[in-house]
This record gives C-alpha cells, sequence and structure tokens, in this order.
C-alpha cells in the first residue's frame, strides 16, 4: 500500500502541467487550459486498465460511495446489506442516502460470507454492498449470484482493493457500480480522491449529474448546462487528478512489487503450523497491501500485536481494537450520532446497532492480526520485519 511511497519526477510534472495553465477546475475553460484534462485522462485510462464501460472520479472514496449508492436508485428507507469489518465511510455512505445499513456475518476472506447475506435478506433489503477488505477480494462471484436471485443491486466498495482480480476480472466490475479510494494511503493515491465505474450508461450519466450539483455537462457554456436532478459538490480537482494520473500509470510495478514482498513474507511464517491465513478466493488477483493471518487465541493474537509494536513495526493491525475498521468500537454508529440529524422516519427503521451480534465476525476479528506491505523495502528491511515477526510468534508460544 504505497500511498506517498513513490513521489516523484512523473507526479511533478503533472501537477506542473496544471498549474501552467492555471486551470484547476476540472471542467471548462477549455481555452485556457491548453487541451490539459487530468481528471478526463484518469477517468479514461482507468476505465480501459479495469475494463469498466464508465468512469467518474470524485473527491474520494466516501463521495464515491454516495454518488454510487444515489444513482444506484437507494434511498429512503431501503436496507443495504454491509459488513462489520470496513471502514466506517461505507456505513457513513448509506445513512447519507437515508438507507439503513444491515450487517451480516464475514467469513474467514474477511469479506461478507456470501451466505450470512442470504440469512438477512428482508423485503426492505434493496442492495447489498460487499467489501473487499485489506487488498484481497470477497467471494464476489457468490456474492453476485445471490444478488441476481434476489433482484438486489450489487455495489462494490474495492476502496481497499484497486489492481485486484478475480479470476481476471477487475474488482469493482462485478456490480451495478464499483468505487474505489486513492487517499494518502491507498495502493495508488491523488492525495484525496475517489472513483466510481459501471456498465451501465444511464447509471453513469446520473453519477456524473449527481456529483456535481446536477450539471449535466451538454455544451460549453457551464452557466446554461441543465439540471436534471438535484445533486451535491464531489469533484476533484485537475490537481488531485494530476497526481493519481501519473501513479495509475505505476501499477503494473506496485503491484509487482506487493505480491513479491508478501509471498516472501508468507512463506517464512508457513513453518508456523498453528497460524491460519486468511482465504483469499484467487491468491493471482491479490493486491498484496497486507499480510493477514488468524492466530488460535484472542490472548496471543494481542500479545503477539504488541509486541511486534514494541519491537517497532509499523502498520502491523489488531483489528479487534482498532476504532476505525470494526463495528464493536463505533460508539458514535450504535447511538446514532450526527452532525446533521438524521430524518425521525429513518430511525425506527434502523435496528439497535448496541444490540448487534455477529458471533462468527468477532471470533474472526479477535484472532486477526493483519501487517502492512509496502513496496521501498530494501531486501534487508523485509529480512529484519519477517525475524521480528517470528521472534513475536515464538515468544508467546506460537509453533
Amino acid at each position: 500500500m504505497p500511498g506517498f511511497e513513490l513521489f516523484g519526477e512523473e507526479e511533478r510534472r503533472e501537477v506542473q502541467e496544471v498549474l501552467d495553465t492555471g486551470v484547476l477546475f476540472r471542467y471548462g475553460f477549455d481555452q485556457a487550459r491548453k487541451g490539459r484534462w487530468k481528471a478526463r485522462t484518469f477517468e479514461a485510462e482507468l476505465a480501459k486498465r479495469i475494463g469498466a464501460g464508465y468512469c467518474l472520479l470524485c473527491s474520494s472514496g466516501t463521495a464515491s460511495l454516495c454518488t454510487a449508492l444515489a444513482s444506484c436508485g437507494i434511498g429512503a428507507g431501503d436496507e443495504v446489506v454491509v459488513p462489520p469489518f470496513t471502514f466506517i465511510a461505507t456505513i457513513e455512505a448509506v445513512l447519507h442516502v437515508g438507507a439503513v445499513p444491515i450487517f451480516a456475518e464475514i467469513d474467514e476472506t474477511l469479506c461478507l460470507d456470501p451466505e450470512a447475506i442470504e440469512a438477512v435478506i428482508t423485503p426492505r433489503t434493496k442492495a447489498v454492498v460487499p467489501v473487499h477488505m485489506c487488498g484481497a477480494m470477497a467471494r464476489i462471484d457468490e456474492i453476485k449470484d445471490i444478488c441476481q436471485r434476489k433482484g438486489l443491486i450489487l455495489i462494490e466498495d474495492a476502496c481497499q482493493a484497486f489492481g485486484a482480480t478475480l479470476n481476471g476480472t477487475a474488482l469493482g466490475t462485478f456490480g451495478q457500480a464499483g468505487c474505489f479510494s486513492f487517499d494518502a494511503v491507498k495502493t495508488i493515491t491523488c492525495g484525496e480522491g475517489g472513483a466510481v465505474v459501471t456498465e451501465d450508461e444511464a447509471t453513469y450519466k446520473t453519477m456524473d449529474s449527481y456529483a456535481d450539483h446536477g450539471h449535466d455537462h451538454q455544451g460549453n457554456d457551464r452557466g446554461l448546462e441543465g439540471h436534471a436532478i438535484l445533486g451535491t459538490n464531489y469533484r476533484i480537482s485537475e490537481l488531485n487528478a494530476a497526481v493519481g494520473l501519473a501513479q495509475l500509470r505505476k501499477l503494473d510495478f506496485i503491484l509487482e512489487k506487493q505480491r513479491a514482498h508478501k509471498k516472501e513474507m508468507k512463506e517464512a511464517l508457513t513453518r508456523f503450523s498453528e497460524i491460519t491465513f486468511r482465504k483469499v478466493p484467487d491468491e493471482q488477483g491479490d493486491s498484496a497491501t497486507f499480510l493477514s493471518f488468524l492466530l488460535p487465541h484472542e490472548s496471543t493474537a494481542r500479545d503477539v500485536a504488541g509486541s511486534l509494536s514494541h519491537a517497532g513495526i509499523d502498520g502491523c493491525f489488531f483489528w479487534y481494537d482498532n476504532n476505525w475498521h470494526y463495528v464493536r468500537n463505533w460508539d458514535h454508529l450504535k447511538k446514532l450520532r450526527s452532525a446533521a440529524r438524521l430524518p425521525l422516519s429513518l430511525l425506527p427503521l434502523c435496528p439497535d446497532y448496541e444490540k448487534v451480534s455477529l458471533p462468527r465476525s468477532e471470533s474472526i476479528m479477535k484472532r486477526t492480526i493483519s501487517i502492512l506491505v509496502k513496496i521501498s523495502w530494501t531486501q534487508k528491511e523485509l529480512d529484519y520485519r519477517i525475524e521480528r515477526i517470528a521472534d513475536a510468534l515464538k515468544d508467546h508460544g506460537v509453533s
């Protein structure tokens, strides 16, 4: 997960081209920009790279989720099935469009369990938002089959898995829409940015309009553009798009390095028979941003994570205690605290999030450790991390 690891002359050149025009806004100013359209170019190259029909850049991954949900017709009172292990933005986006997050269990992929989705479907269920966590994929082909059988809209949150594939098909392209994040610590970064992709032209036109105050972007005179719908401002700037464009062109190198480093780490730890590695449905398609494994007991996982932190190993996550990524620690959601009060009509439809019970997810999360994979490590640095991880496991009786 390089993010800022790879800033170089390529990013500087793209940004300087924007500054040379003086046009930081992604729309209009055709003559002044001298043919330089960084957001448009990024969208075209991203769509081609992953095999999507249409792509829209947004100001963040959260913005892409909100845009996708709204543009796919998710709204007031609709139930949306989500995982308990994700960044809170997934849940915030559902609430933002007036819909109701419904949690289902994860499995050892660390993503939604397809069978668990079926268990929580009700007449009000409108969509499923699986999250491809920590760089690898959910059982998305099975989830897609369920959505098709049940008549549900599939929207993929692939914010943490850009560049990953399942059997050669890019994550984010299995459903009606797919969302990506390009924030500071994602596989490629814009600093802040995101994207939403779709195969459906009508969905794309709605997205394109919704993310820019309802403008239809027809013609050259922005003041005379039509407004078929109300929208909001989720636009990306040309500066952010310029950084991301340079990063996108480095994706093959990034994936190659991440996969090589993860493979070496994983192979070194296979001698510990008590470790269970996260299940990855397609190892070849893993973007390899994290090495995740499960230990036999919560106490062991806590002790190992603590030892790694004490040894100065950065990027070691014991998700069970993490305040950002697991429902157990989302007190603001449990109490439905928001600066903008939620509609009264929505509140009775929400389950009591204080009482969410997901025993299988709980068992998985309290035993899981994830180790961040960087591309800038030297062989010496990689060897050092492997040694420290092995030492921590041995020190706490993992055989």
